[in-house]
């Protein structure tokens, strides 16, 4: 289905009023997509905030002394977004890049559509919408010109940020062009003419720093943490250490001593489930965050854990196991006869995989600043969706939303825990009783305490062989407590799109495929968090691929391909995903044949298949998810039970290459981050409170443990023709995998229950 894009000329008062002086300001709106729009929820729609939904309003401007703004209205959170979307206007506009600026757009969902920051969807998403943004500027810039000088437009030609008459080479400036621009009707979208790729001057190419690099190296940019506001007090707050507690008393006046605080203020809890709505408790306000801190450590409280004070990690997963070894499971997924070809079934395998629950642990823990007077709300926060934001503050504020200002600023980090605002709600309530800007700050262990946690799962996997080693059967129970807990009322299954990212997509050329989903309830915040469900699925299924490999004698690169199978487009609706990441699957379907190269070549480049020394092994996953095809090789060194990453190899096939660098960063990234969810990071709970408190014991990976050496390999099977996929998710699932199935190849030791800590100590 053809995606329409609107693209109209906002008028200079609309540019004042909202941006700034300039001349020519084009705004570009992408609407819903036609088909799988959204997650398909049980308990409604409705209750997911702001559905699924994509439609971005992008500003562009030329200013009279010939400055390119570009607003981003995706936050930026070191994947690059505000310098890939730049990159692609100025180059159909031929912006020269020194005269290019980039400002954030505020939270405003009617101006500016959905802004959320996740589902690696930005630069897919925006790359046609800003090419044509861009194509119909210089086309007006083109068009003024030629009327300046009385020429046939055809005659004309945008370059380098002139316009230039061929036959007699006079030049107008983009600037001195602005105004005459900006009255032209915008050019019908059929008639664009856009660059052929071979052309490109910034697309494709990895010369171009980060837009913010400088500011960042130097200090002067501004992260949500660093904002300033005249006479703001400082606040943190202690909150219950059991999802659903309460405050049952309080003893202040130890803390009311403390120099510097200046008053205590309860928080009542939320209803459950509390959507983004904060946890409640006991706030320190203060003359600065110092003194807020240590007025929190002389607070004197009781606490009301509620009905979740029980909870325990290793109890949960001796349920979640128990619910996996029966098949009263809610059935997702089911071809052929999986019963009877399992027990006709010469070979027979079964494995179970267990994942704790993760924290995001962003660099930058959650902080904003709000101001709340007279009838007004504006704050400055590291926010993730800053619509949302906006929408939950005016309600919490009881505000019109065109009283609300959400200012977005840099993000040290999200993972997906700044796409829910609770901590701005807390900064804005505290301002409202105050009557001053305050500033909110969480603290590390805030952070690990009361985060909206990566789900802990356990996975069980039931596999037939026949005589010659081949899978034909295959049965798959998923358990783990879901991301719709937080929206609505105690639900205990997975939700379409949690089921979406690598299990009903899964492409397994197997005869007889079965998926169940039993029951799981949520005893602790659930949310987001990189790559998602992505990361329980790839590591059961590919740890599992693996397990049949050695099963059947075979080696396990060729039994990967196998099972993958011959090169074929999947419409992922047909193999059970209704969902595709909210992507026409007829546009996205997935390519077996991509999943097969990028497999193929980081087995190549690692060189797989060479004798290894003792202690020393090669493990291989691939993976689809967020519509990109990725493999990961590793070679593994395991001395005395430590796990050491001599090398890993990652390769990515996301369609076209918009800004090399940032994918490159990228796939790193979630090399390392895989490796911290491979050997060391986890959340455990006792007594419904995480045990993990700072980066002592929530270990993050160290220098000693990183891959020494780690190659990307960028493979593009279709130019600038092929839809973009995605890029800062995709690479996570399969290292993790990888890693355990290198280590296995090293020792002999199936790792089945991550992180692999000190599993392979004798």
């Amino acid at each position: 289905m053809m995606q329409t894009t609107r693209i109209v000329n906002v008028s200079r008062r609309s540019l004042v009023l909202g941006m700034g002086a300039g001349g020519l300001v084009l705004a570009v709106g992408l609407p819903p997509r036609g088909r799988s729009q959204e997650a398909p929820v049980e308990f409604g729609a409705d209750a997911m905030p702001n559905g699924w939904r994509d439609d971005p309003n992008v500003f562009v401007s030329i200013d009279e002394d010939g400055i390119v703004t570009v607003t981003v209205h995706r936050a930026e959170m070191g994947q690059g977004v505000r310098t890939s979307i730049a990159m692609v206007v100025a180059d159909e506009l031929e912006a020269d890049w020194d005269r290019v600026r980039v400002t954030q757009a505020p939270g405003d969902e009617l101006r500016y559509g959905n802004q959320d920051t996740d589902g690696s969807r930005s630069l897919r998403h925006f790359f046609d919408p800003m090419r044509r943004a861009g194509a119909s500027a210089r086309t007006m810039l083109e068009l003024a010109a030629a009327n300046a000088w009385d020429v046939p437009v055809a005659e004309v030609r945008a370059e380098g940020h002139v316009v230039r008459h061929a036959s007699s080479d006079r030049t107008m400036s983009f600037g001195e062009l602005a105004s005459a621009a900006a009255v032209l009707p915008v050019p019908d979208r059929d008639g664009l003419r856009l660059k052929d790729p071979a052309s490109f001057r910034y697309i494709g190419k990895s010369d171009i720093g980060l837009v913010d690099n400088d500011d960042i190296t130097r200090g002067t940019t501004t992260y949500g943490i660093d904002v300033r506001r005249d006479g703001m007090l400082y606040a943190v707050i202690a909150r219950p250490p059991v999802i659903g507690g309460r405050v049952a008393s309080v003893d202040d006046r130890a803390a009311l001593q403390v120099a510097g605080v200046e008053r205590i203020v309860r928080l009542d809890p939320p209803a459950i489930p509390a959507e983004f709505q904060p946890l409640g408790g006991v706030a320190v306000i203060a003359r600065n965050t110092w003194a807020a801190i240590k007025g929190r450590e002389a607070l004197v409280i009781e606490w009301d854990d509620g009905p979740h004070g029980g909870y325990s990690s290793e109890d949960y997963k001796a349920e979640l196991e128990a619910a996996v070894r029966t098949s009263d499971g809610k059935l997702i997924l089911n071809r052929g006869d999986v019963e009877t070809a399992l027990a006709e079934a010469p070979t027979r395998v079964v494995a179970e995989y267990y994942i704790p629950h993760l924290a995001q642990a962003p660099m930058e823990p959650p902080a904003a600043v709000a101001d709340v007077r007279d009838g007004s709300c504006e704050v400055w926060a590291c926010v993730q969706a800053p619509q949302v934001t906006r929408l939950r503050l005016a309600e919490q504020m009881e505000l019109p939303e065109e009283d609300v200002t959400v200012n977005v600023t840099l993000l040290g980090g999200g993972f997906g825990r700044k796409s829910k605002p609770d901590f701005v709600l807390e900064a804005a309530m505290l301002s409202r009783e105050m009557g001053i800007p305050v500033k909110l700050t969480w603290t590390r262990e805030d952070d690990l305490h009361h985060s909206y946690y990566h789900t802990v799962s356990v996975e069980r996997l039931e596999a037939g062989l026949d005589d010659a080693g081949k899978a034909v059967a295959w049965l798959h129970r998923t358990a783990a407590p879901t991301i719709g807990s937080i929206f609505a009322p105690d639900p205990k299954e997975k939700l379409p799109f949690e089921l979406g990212m690598g299990l009903t997509n899964m492409p397994l050329d197997i005869p007889n495929v079965r998926a169940e989903n039993p029951q799981a309830p949520a005893h602790v915040r659930i949310g987001w968090y990189r790559s998602v469900s992505n990361i329980p699925h790839a590591f059961a299924i590919q740890s599992f691929i693996a397990e049949l490999a050695e099963a059947a004698g075979r080696d396990p690169r060729d039994y990967l391909l196998e099972v993958i199978g011959p090169a074929r487009l999947i419409d992922p609706s047909e193999i059970g995903d209704v969902w595709n990441y909210g992507e026409n699957p007829d546009r996205y379907p997935i390519d077996t044949g991509r999943l097969r190269k990028v497999t193929e070549t980081v087995a190549e480049a690692i060189g797989w298949g060479r004798e290894m020394p003792s202690g020393r092994g090669l493990g291989l996953a691939a993976h689809y998810s967020f519509v990109s095809h990725v493999a990961v090789a590793t070679e593994v060194e395991v001395v005395d039970g430590q796990v050491r990453i001599p090398r890993v190899e990652i390769a990515i096939d996301c369609g076209a290459h918009v800004n090399p660098d940032r994918i490159r960063s990228q796939m790193e990234g979630a090399v390392i981050m895989g490796v911290g969810q491979a050997l060391t990071t986890e959340i455990t709970f006792h007594d419904g409170r995480a045990q993990q408190g700072n980066f002592d014991s929530y270990l993050i990976p160290r220098m000693e443990i990183a891959p020494r050496d780690m190659n990307v390999h960028l493979v593009n099977s279709g130019g600038y023709d092929m839809p973009l996929g995605g890029v800062g998710e995709p690479g996570l699932p399969p290292v993790v995998p990888a890693i355990t199935n290198a280590i296995f190849a090293a020792t002999g030791q199936r790792i089945r229950r991550l992180p692999v800590a000190d599993q392979l100590r004798s």
